[in-house]
């Protein structure tokens, strides 16, 4: 078990430096990159398989006993993340190779992804505050790097953007680090767990809100979500699908993680998370619907889908904590065959912008089914699973009571379908622009990750019992915190 929870941030960190000493051999990166990532889905699928069956697991780095030590400990949350997370890594890493571009024009691209990786991984199965705050700064290097890859004028200035976002948000994630070790003494998160009921309940709330702001910047809920749709639009595809699917749900990770072990549950911010799901699910899709090109609309349902989660998290019920994680898992496979379907519409065509296309369903039908499937199964149209999620968030909304935020989330949704038929009559009906290529060659690699993440989206639903069964044990184990802190301090 220890090697299963250490291999996910120590493999990808030793490819990621044989990579660089490989780099004058483009074939010998991919093949690192490619068999890390292998290697690493592989390993996430056995820890979910051991930590579902035997609960959760941790182990303390250098022999050092908790709190004193660095903690890695795996629920089951944090094994479906990784599982999730792997899936669209290997997908996107071979949708690069076939795209070419930055992949093949830069030396640190196959590197740096993998640092990237492990950066991720780390976030999902760390044990204390500081070590989430190393994990951020090495996705934070690692995506910036891949974000200007190009040095184009524009992604320089958005890439800019993101940066400087990124950094106030660790500034305020180092100040409620230094806030909550001189109240408590500790950051390990369990230990947290335990001293925090000892603190005043204003001091309480206090330090939950600060985190609440600093991972809130990180998953781009409102009102904190304005960087987002200018950074991701401007990079390659591949790049702007593993921001779009998987960045984001690292920062709502961290929410939920601090807000159901930090916070006994009379402390936790119920009715503000509910507010803030509200808005940002409403905000996300109004400008969706604005847009006029697919990247950036997609950008803004990505905030949409975000507030979503925020939705089931903020009822703390098993039901609606349970509707988020499946809702995560979908969303990420969702979303990023959808961002890779529309990149594969600009190799086609050479444009993302629905004023300058038209009529694809003739000439490119296997594009427009992927896309219409996705565009379907993001939108929750039955039986897919998007539908499944969705009805699971709204029937834990209206056993709580919450009629509100489950009116919101209906609209949201007919918005969302609605902004989807945008892009499918923009780009796959009416008439052909004259001034398009539509016949530019889609290379296999970039054609075969995307269908083959459609399709999984589909197999969500012959296995959404399951899965939903998975999703509620993990729930059940987020909203009693007492069984990760046994896990990690001990009886």
């Amino acid at each position: 078990m220890t090697a299963l929870l250490t291999l996910p941030i120590a493999l990808p960190l030793g490819a990621a430096a044989l990579s660089v000493v490989v780099g004058r051999w483009r074939v010998a990166q991919r093949v690192i990159g490619l068999v890390t990532l292998t290697a690493l889905l592989g390993t996430s699928i056995a820890l979910l398989v051991l930590v579902d069956r035997d609960g959760a697991e941790a182990t303390q780095a250098g022999g050092w006993s908790a709190p004193f030590g660095i903690t890695l400990v795996a629920d089951r949350l944090a094994a479906v993340m990784l599982v999730v997370s792997m899936v669209m890594l290997l997908a996107v890493l071979v949708y690069a190779i076939g795209q070419g571009g930055e992949e093949r024009r830069h030396v640190g691209f196959h590197p740096v992804y993998l640092a990237l990786t492990a950066g991720v991984s780390a976030a999902f199965l760390t044990g204390d505050l500081f070590n989430l705050f190393v994990s951020f700064e090495v996705m934070l290097t690692s995506s910036y790097v891949l974000l200007t890859l190009g040095g184009r004028r524009d992604q320089v200035r958005s890439g800019m953007t993101y940066v400087v976002i990124s950094l106030v948000a660790s500034a305020l994630f180092l100040t409620a680090l230094a806030f909550v070790y001189a109240a408590t003494g500790t950051v390990n998160l369990a230990d947290l767990a335990v001293k925090f009921t000892d603190l005043p309940v204003g001091v309480r709330q206090a330090l939950g809100l600060l985190l609440l702001v600093v991972f809130g910047i990180k998953a781009a809920v409102f009102p904190l979500f304005f960087w987002l749709p200018d950074s991701y639009p401007t990079a390659p595809t591949a790049i702007t699908a593993v921001f779009a699917a998987l960045l984001t749900k690292v920062g709502f990770y961290a929410i939920v993680r601090t807000q159901t072990v930090l916070l006994p549950p009379d402390d936790r911010p119920q009715t503000l998370l509910l507010a803030i799901a509200g808005a940002t699910m409403l905000v996300g899709v109004l400008g969706a619907i604005a847009q006029n090109d697919i990247k950036r609309i997609l950008s803004f349902l990505i905030v949409s889908g975000i507030g979503y989660m925020v939705m089931g998290l903020g009822l703390f019920t098993v039901a609606g904590v349970a509707g988020a994680v499946f809702f995560i898992i979908h969303h990420v496979i969702v979303m990023t065959a959808l961002f890779l379907t529309g990149g594969l519409l600009e190799q086609r065509t050479g444009t993302g912008h629905l004023d300058r296309l038209g009529g694809l369903i003739r000439t490119a039908p296997a594009l427009a089914l992927a896309f219409l499937v996705a565009g379907l199964n993001l939108a929750g149209v039955p039986p897919l699973p998007g539908f499944v999620a969705k009805f699971a968030l709204v029937d834990a909304g209206i056993d709580g009571g919450w009629w509100a935020v489950v009116a919101v989330s209906l609209l949201v949704s007919l918005l969302t379908l609605f902004s989807m038929t945008k892009i499918w009559t923009g780009a796959f009906w009416g008439d052909v622009e004259p001034a398009v290529d539509l016949h530019r060659p889609v290379p296999l690699a970039m054609l075969a990750p995307t269908t083959s993440l459609v399709a999984l989206s589909l197999a969500l639903t012959l296995f959404a019992g399951p899965l939903y069964g998975l999703a509620e044990r993990a729930a059940t184990d987020l909203l009693d915190a007492s069984t990760y802190v046994q896990t990690v301090l001990g009886s």
